[in-house]
């Protein structure tokens, strides 16, 4: 505050300073949208923020097999998670039973099983895992009995259960609903009756509705990325997967999401999609790669990863995306975002391999790299590694500034670091006090990143420069109430290609 000396001698005075702080954006926020689980999805169609794959069983009911409902959205991820990310949103989607035209048959129905008087609905899907219940153990007049659920290598078994509805603790339905993690229970068109009917492996059916040809839609991941909607509302969000999904028409609206929200979308391949052509008729991954659309904020990786599934104990295939986004999250933490998510380090866990038909050798990559595709690949004694890291827009010649991947994640960490901070300029004064001060905020910040190695250059000068003065913002620019700031960084670029040149010494001694 002003001081007003009233008597002879030194006084202080504390002068705020004109330049800001400038906090760095996150780098690996993660969003993953898909269909969850059909039953036990707490809030379909709402980013939801997860912290661990515990978060995202308790919200979004953890793993499950089915041949009808897409469920690589939990798989992928628990590997995010497992590869080393930390922050996630999931959008979960309520899948519909839909005709092949494409009309909506209704939600997709729960398996039921009678034993007697009492109706058994499965919590989980059935169509590849059996589920089973068993009445048996009758007691008192057979209104008290024992009650066993099996689902693969899952079993449940509530004992002394009864019909009598006085009893609140053993009651059927205060021992069960709610309770177990694989069914509900309700009453038959009669009632529960005061007797149990003994069942011996009495096994669950679903029926789907007439006309059932498929439970995908792109109409509702399209719908996620309309403007004003849950994910557009995340005030950040820096990763984007769509697991499983190889669809233009999503795959568009989700790119075009993301350059309005300066983040980076992760693309899965054609499930089916093969390196080469020694497992016909499955089409080239290089002859796919041309029906694409393309961005500077997308990258494509394959091909898909094995793995071992919980649920059920076999093998399963799962897609790439979700396993590279918790890499691209662990590589940011350890080395930072302008470091390429690729390379020996950029190891994938809980995978014993890759699928056969992606498998290749240097030269099948070599016909890849050049044309966006970034490949996995395998290494005795390392396991397999992300082997790529290029944008989709590779072979654009207008748009190399933005082949590789490190580079494009670097621009737009400093676009959601700029906008999240400079907040505070709006309404300022358009003059030189303003324009010093935005160039020294921005400058103590780029100034930290290069002391971090985040930019070509032995010095500052040679690093990055900003600039905002008479030069960038006119007069005609005041009077219209703008103030143009140029921030230019030199992005450091992955070494792809290391030529080692073997000389021969002669003739010394």
């Amino acid at each position: 505050m002003p001081i007003t000396p009233t008597f002879p001698g030194l006084y202080i005075e504390e002068l705020p300073t004109n330049a800001r702080t400038i906090t760095a954006a996150a780098t690996s926020i993660l969003v993953a949208v898909g269909y969850t689980h059909p039953f036990k999805t707490n809030n379909f169609n709402t980013a939801v923020e997860l912290f661990s794959f515990t978060d995202y069983e308790r919200e979004f009911g953890g793993l499950y097999a089915s041949g009808i409902v897409d469920n690589n959205v939990g798989y992928a991820v628990n590997q995010f998670f497992l590869n080393g990310g930390t922050d996630c949103f999931v959008v979960g989607l309520p899948a519909r039973a839909r005709s092949s035209t494409g009309a909506d048959l209704g939600a997709i129905p729960h398996a039921t099983a009678t034993v007697g008087s009492v109706v058994f609905s499965a919590l989980e899907p059935t169509d590849l895992i059996q589920m089973f219940v068993t009445v048996d153990n009758l007691q008192s007049s057979d209104s008290i009995a024992d009650i066993t659920i099996s689902y693969g290598n899952q079993s449940e078994t509530f004992r002394a259960v009864t019909l009598n509805t006085s009893d609140t603790v053993n009651f059927i339905e205060a021992r069960i609903n709610k309770k177990s993690s694989l069914i509900t229970v309700t009453p038959g068109g009669g009632g529960y009756g005061t007797s149990f009917t003994v069942g011996k492996l009495v096994a669950f059916a679903a029926t789907l509705p007439g006309g059932f040809a498929t439970s995908f839609s792109s109409a509702d991941f399209i719908g996620v990325f309309q403007q004003d909607g849950s994910l557009d509302k995340l005030p950040i969000f820096n990763l984007l997967i769509i697991p499983g999904v190889a669809d233009n028409a999503i795959w568009s609206a989700a790119l075009a999401f993301c350059e309005r929200k300066h983040s980076f979308v992760i693309l899965d391949p054609p499930r089916q999609a093969a390196a080469d052509d020694s497992t016909p008729p499955l089409k080239k991954i290089a002859d796919l790669i041309g029906v694409f659309p393309t961005s500077t904020n997308g990258g494509l990786y394959f091909p898909y990863i094995k793995s071992n599934d919980p649920v059920t104990g076999q093998t399963i295939e799962l897609p790439p995306s979700g396993s590279v986004a918790g890499i691209f999250a662990r590589i940011d933490v350890n080395r930072g975002v302008w470091k390429a998510p690729a390379g020996l380090e950029a190891t994938v866990n809980n995978t014993p391999g890759l699928v056969d038909r992606g498998r290749m050798t240097d030269q099948r990559q070599g016909t890849l790299n050049p044309i966006g595709v970034n490949c996995l690949r395998e290494f005795p004694g390392i396991g397999v590694v992300v082997f790529g890291a290029r944008t989709q827009v590779t072979n654009n010649s207008s748009l190399q500034q933005w082949r590789y991947v490190p580079v494009r994640r670097m621009a737009l960490f400093l676009e959601q670091t700029l906008l999240a901070n400079l907040g505070w300029v709006v309404f300022e004064p358009n003059d030189d006090p303003l324009w010093t001060a935005i160039r020294t905020t921005i400058e103590n910040f780029m100034l930290g990143l290069f002391t971090q190695g985040a930019f070509q250059g032995s010095t500052p000068r040679q690093a990055f420069r900003v600039v905002c003065d008479s030069t960038t913002t006119t007069q005609q620019d005041i009077d219209n109430g703008i103030v143009n700031i140029i921030v230019a960084f030199a992005p450091l670029k992955p070494a792809e290609f290391v030529i080692i040149k073997i000389a021969q010494l002669a003739g010394q001694s």
